[in-house]
């Protein structure tokens, strides 16, 4: 956990002192939550849409915190009861809580590895903190706690073991990771690539390319960037690299520094070749799909930056920890299920269906919802998803939600001939009972916001 003395959150946030408590010179954790207060905590009142950690701050304080941040414009009657404890104003909660977290980080001499991409940012960075694993515990992202509060958390997590910290970067728009990139100070930038996920928000794969390479701008002289180089728009970024900045690339098909090639799926592994600095070596990986070899060749492109061998690397791959709901395996009754659940996009739609087609060789059944935030090309890639199954000759497709309605249209009109739309979990499973012959492969996709791994549950 961290400690702050009070010197250091002055240092750090630069408050003016509503209350001070003399006897009190150090907090032994930050939180921002109530339900986790434990004695001598500073508690940090961060805002949302739908509360205000200022109207708990009396109450953090009755819980044994012994420090406050509250905004400047907090009224003072939500402190004033306040006693045995500091508080402390500022002008922003959630920058005071990132000032704390980027201060708390520095206090560390180790490489911390940023990945943002459209696509496999999650997978990327479990697989980097396989391989960087070899040389002792590497702190990584939970989950996917990658933005303005999930960024914060994971670095406030650093202890004196870790030999490395990889931490995800999201991006909702420009300048966020902008913001975001230097409160963890790294010395790797990864870009695992650019495809249509926030079309929505930014309107054209230039403008998302353009805001993703805002990590490539942020990493600083005596760094290294590693870009996908069978991404166009991930390849074009090598021109955003510093002045002294490495960049290292990596890929399948074009020319790259660490090329891999030569894949073969046994199982539930893959092996495959990767050529580098003019040796070729065998990696294997406990995932599917040419997408995660993808994820592996950023990895291991990782583990070369930081002088790794390829017996270090492949040692640290047999360590992986992989988060859930990635073309996650399961027996469920007499079917197989692959939980794919956790985000959709064109890309990793296109991954999933092409991954389980080259695996399956029985019935496949596809339970799609919808994809968010596609904005104008969304009813078009929805169809297109469509068209994808009936090329794969899955035998039925179930879906969610308005869009999977589209999904459900482009597969019925490419051939598929049981298509069933659902507006509810409940439907869906029902639907599947009613279709499901033991031995069936079903794949389960959609974006976050649909929870398609509710209907696993009612499997």
């Amino acid at each position: 956990m961290p400690s702050f003395s009070v010197r250091d959150v002055l240092v750090a946030t630069k408050p003016q002192a509503a209350k001070a408590t003399p006897a009190i010179t150090s907090f032994t954790d930050v939180v921002t939550d109530t339900r986790k207060i434990q004695p001598g905590v500073l508690f940090i009142a961060l805002k949302g849409e739908r509360f205000n950690g200022e109207d708990f701050a009396a109450e953090a304080v009755a819980k044994g915190a012994k420090g406050v941040i509250v905004s400047e414009a907090c009224p003072e009657e939500k402190y004033a009861s306040v006693e045995n404890a500091d508080v402390f104003r500022v002008p922003d909660t959630l920058k005071a809580y990132q000032q704390l977290a980027h201060y708390w980080r520095m206090k560390f001499h180790l490489p911390v590895i940023a990945i943002t991409g459209s696509n496999g940012k999650t997978t990327t960075k479990d697989l980097t903190a396989a391989v960087l694993s070899a040389r002792g515990p590497v702190l990584k992202t939970q989950a996917n706690f990658n933005n303005e509060i999930g960024l914060p958390l994971t670095l406030l997590g650093l202890n004196k073991e870790h030999k490395a910290a990889v931490v995800e970067i999201g991006m909702r728009g420009f300048h966020q990771i902008e913001a975001m990139a230097p409160i963890a100070a790294p010395k790797i930038g990864i870009v695992t690539n650019v495809g249509e996920t926030h079309m929505e928000l930014l309107g054209s794969l230039e403008n998302i390319a353009k805001a993703k390479s805002e990590l490539v701008e942020a990493i600083p002289s005596g760094g290294t960037v590693i870009l996908n180089a069978d991404n166009k728009y991930v390849a074009g970024m090598r021109g955003k690299a510093g002045e002294d900045v490495r960049v290292i690339t990596f890929g399948l098909e074009q020319p790259a520094d660490v090329k891999g090639g030569d894949i073969r799926t046994a199982g539930t592994q893959t092996t495959f070749a990767v050529t580098y600095a003019g040796e070729t070596h065998d990696y294997t990986i406990a995932m599917v799909g040419r997408h995660n070899v993808y994820n592996a060749l950023a990895a291991i492109a990782c583990g070369f930056a930081l002088k790794l061998t390829p017996e270090e690397i492949q040692r640290g791959l047999q360590k992986l920890e992989a988060t859930k709901m990635r073309f996650e395996l399961q027996k469920v009754k007499d079917w197989q299920v692959v939980n794919d659940a956790y985000n959709a996009s064109p890309m990793s739609m296109t991954a999933a269906i092409s991954t389980l087609s080259e695996l399956v060789k029985g019935r496949k059944i596809a339970v799609m919802g919808d994809m968010l935030e596609l904005g104008s090309v969304s009813e078009k890639a929805h169809y297109h998803v469509g068209e994808e199954l009936a090329e794969k000759k899955f035998a039925a497709v179930v879906t969610l939600g308005e869009m999977g309605r589209l999904i459900a249209q482009g597969a019925r009109e490419h051939g598929v001939a049981a298509v069933y739309s659902c507006d509810s979990h409940e439907a869906a499973a029902g639907q599947l009972h009613a279709i499901l012959k033991p031995g069936d492969t079903l794949l389960f996709k959609g974006s976050r916001g649909m929870q398609m791994e509710k209907i696993i549950d009612l499997l």
